[in-house]
């Protein structure tokens, strides 16, 4: 195969290649902005469910008033990733955070991840790097590949919660998870159980009455009724927004293959046209060098 040969093969891959990376980083984009409005649609009616609890609450806010530690005892761990890759660091940065930077960061004593921790693991990139690590996920989940998909994955998390603490007794309940944020996304860590009730309190304090609304059905009815939607509504948010910012470091990572792969393909088309230069001059010289044998050797004839 000729180098001009060789370079137009190259091209060729390097503009389908675009392409694809062109469709990748347009489905990205518009993804990113349907999570995060899944997202946003949930902050208010979450911010009610809050004020319910900590209404419904209110005699444990005055006897208690500090959340509990989720670093007391072991807990249940739920980190969402993704299952796809092309995301930049987006699953390597979740998972270095759930297994070593939550839990030394703020302290004055380094220290590690307690021992004892069962984890739950969303997403096939999150699986690999946990289990690189020396770790086996106690269960393996899928991410929803829709906004539509989220709910019923939500429930199926919710019942397999339930089924931790009814048969192994687990009380504390952790969620890590990436949220888009300033620069690309953050990670992010929440304590689903014990209820904080710190933050309830502070949620209370909000009210713009000075008195609490009062309420008709049974104290436990309506605190069972708060407790599913706030754990729900939890849940639901964590991985709408983890998708939201696995789309965001998709859409960065997209970006730079583009830019990469136009610099690329500007130094082929470059050299395709040096190496076509070359050849037509070459042609030339060859056309030239034998007009001239041929005319010199009709002289010598004549």
């Amino acid at each position: 195969m000729s180098t001009l040969e060789a370079l137009q093969k190259q091209i060729s891959s390097g503009e389908d290649l675009s392409s694809i990376v062109r469709t990748m980083k347009a489905l990205a984009a518009t993804s990113v902005r349907q999570y995060e409005r899944a997202a946003e649609s949930l902050d208010d009616y979450y911010h009610t469910i809050e004020l319910g609890l900590s209404v419904a609450l209110s005699q444990q806010l005055q006897q208690e008033t500090k959340a509990k530690s989720a670093n007391e005892k072991p807990a249940l761990l739920i980190i969402f990733g993704s299952d796809h890759g092309l995301a930049g660091r987006f699953n390597e940065q979740i998972v270095s955070y759930a297994l070593e930077e939550f839990w030394q960061e703020n302290e004055d004593t380094p220290r590690t991840l307690p021992q004892g921790n069962n984890f739950l693991a969303v997403g096939e990139q999150v699986i690999t790097r946990i289990s690189a690590a020396g770790i086996t996920p106690a269960e393996i989940y899928h991410m929803p590949s829709s906004i539509s998909a989220i709910t019923p994955f939500t429930q199926q998390l919710l019942e397999e919660i339930e089924r931790w603490r009814n048969l192994e007794n687990v009380e504390n309940v952790m969620l890590f998870y990436n949220r888009p944020g300033t620069g690309g996304f953050n990670p992010r860590a929440e304590t689903l159980l014990p209820v904080n009730l710190l933050r309830l309190q502070e949620t209370r304090l909000k009210w713009e009455s000075r008195s609490l609304p009062t309420y008709t059905l049974p104290r436990e009815q309506l605190l069972s009724a708060l407790l599913r939607q706030y754990f729900f509504v939890s849940l639901y948010r964590a991985c709408a927004l983890s998708l939201a910012a696995e789309n965001t470091s998709r859409l960065a990572a997209m970006q730079a293959a583009e830019k990469n792969i136009d610099e690329r393909l500007d130094e082929l088309k470059t050299s395709y046209q040096h190496e076509r230069q070359a050849a037509i001059t070459e042609e030339l010289l060859d056309i030239i060098s034998g007009f001239r044998a041929v005319k010199g050797s009709l002289e010598s004839e004549g």
